[in-house]
């Protein structure tokens, strides 16, 4: 017996998903003419999420897998309410009849951007067809609903504000639906104006120390070679928008950095290095890197990408360059801020061609045929773009992390990360000489 979902599909493609059930679970995608988004229900009343985890948060337990605690944590009666309501009105079979003292909700220490939920079906409940027993839902964070704190305080401004972040959250949503439906990312079970039910998935995310194993790395470069090599219907200039003076001069008094001309050398350098536009992750570290439930001691396919907030068609160095800067941080950390940062874990030389080689051979076609020294040529140029936009993540997240201290409730030393990137900034122009 087949369920049927919400759009009156049997097995509905994820874009079929998106397009036909935009109007259930709290309304469309969009909301109305000159209205805000829906605010973000906390899970902890008091203001701080006790979820935080992905580019930091408090208290991360160590990589593992993701069954649902032995005792669920109290959550808020609005949380819950919300949760019951999406996966009754999104989910077939079983779920259509269950009641919301029967619901099995869980949080997940998932990402800073972001609020994760593990909902699931009590033992007691028998699946009707091939509903799943188990779904993450994702509720956005205030990064994606784009309350702005740097456009004014203007009923204009606000409502530029409220149009970016539905705007925000439309392309978030079709772009994990494109990326569902090619097979590149967890399935999609449903989207509302909060946040979207996704497949959960039997995994466990990567520690930092893992990213340089060989056989890590070069799946990672693989991976990300793939993603590269997508077309998406978006907007193909490059996300990188250098900020406007005004703005960087207001962080200039947080910072003891020459923000301004440290802005004017970046984009003097990058405009001088060749990297091409692809569709890049944009936010390549271990916590958005799964390693597969059953598949660890596999040879290849067993990691999978997660997390597209931050996607978009982006310089290919930036997204290199980003995920070895992400070799340097553990976020693992349990005690205020949060994080450890170590410029010694930046892979070697060594390490960078070994990625660089495993994404080229997936990336570029011939590339195995080439000789040595082409390869070398290729190899080298390759080390010095994504080393230089090294320099550009490190100022990107520097410059998100100190918004983040105002807008986000989440627990994290987000002063200490953003001096934390511009230092490591600083040290990285020092080794490349520029």
């Amino acid at each position: 017996m087949k369920t049927k979902f919400c759009n009156g599909e049997t097995d509905p493609s994820p874009l079929g998903l998106l397009l036909g059930c935009s109007s259930g679970g709290g309304g469309g995608v969009l909301p109305a003419a000159g209205q805000p988004p829906s605010p973000l229900a906390h899970a902890d009343p008091e203001g701080k999420d006790p979820i935080a985890a992905g580019r930091g948060g408090g208290a991360i337990t160590p990589p593992s897998a993701l069954p649902p605690p032995e005792e669920e944590p109290p959550l808020d009666p609005r949380t819950r309410r919300r949760a019951y309501r999406w996966c009754k009105e999104f989910l077939p079979g079983a779920w259509r009849g269950l009641q919301e003292e029967q619901l099995r909700i869980s949080p997940i220490r998932g990402g800073l951007s972001n609020m994760l939920f593990q909902c699931s079906l009590p033992d007691t409940i028998e699946t009707v067809a091939d509903e799943p027993r188990k779904v993450l839902l994702r509720l956005y964070g205030a990064i994606l609903q784009m309350r702005s704190c740097n456009k004014g305080e203007s009923v204009q401004s606000q409502k530029e504000n409220d149009l970016q972040g539905a705007e925000a959250m439309v392309l978030e949503s079709v772009m994990f639906a494109i990326l569902a439906e090619r097979a590149l990312g967890p399935k999609l079970y449903g989207i509302f104006p909060q946040g979207r039910l996704e497949e959960f998935i039997p995994s466990r995310k990567l520690c930092t120390e893992e990213l340089s194993l060989p056989d890590i790395s070069a799946e990672i470069a693989e991976k990300m070679a793939r993603f590269h090599g997508m077309k998406m219907p978006f907007n193909k200039e490059p996300k990188i928008k250098f900020t406007r003076e005004s703005r960087t001069r207001k962080l200039n008094k947080l910072l003891s950095y020459n923000l301004p001309q440290e802005l004017k050398n970046l984009r003097a350098l990058l405009e001088a290095t060749s990297s091409p536009v692809v569709f890049c992750h944009n936010d390549c570290q271990e916590g958005n890197i799964l390693l597969l439930e059953g598949r660890e001691n596999s040879e290849n396919q067993k990691l999978m990408l997660i997390d597209f907030e931050y996607s978009s068609y982006n310089y290919r160095g930036f997204d290199i360059g980003n995920h070895f800067c992400e070799w340097m941080y553990d976020y693992t950390y349990e005690k205020y801020p949060f994080f450890k940062a170590s410029v010694l874990k930046y892979p070697s030389k060594k390490q960078q061609l070994h990625f660089i080689s495993s994404y080229l051979s997936a990336f570029r076609d011939g590339f195995e045929n080439l000789s040595n020294e082409e390869k070398s040529k290729l190899e080298e140029e390759m080390l010095i773009e994504v080393n230089r936009f090294a320099l550009a993540s490190h100022f990107f997240w520097g410059l998100w992390s100190i918004i983040q201290a105002k807008i986000s409730s989440i627990e994290f030393g987000y002063l200490e990360y953003a001096l934390s990137r511009f230092d490591a900034y600083f040290d990285q122009k020092r080794k490349l000489k520029v």
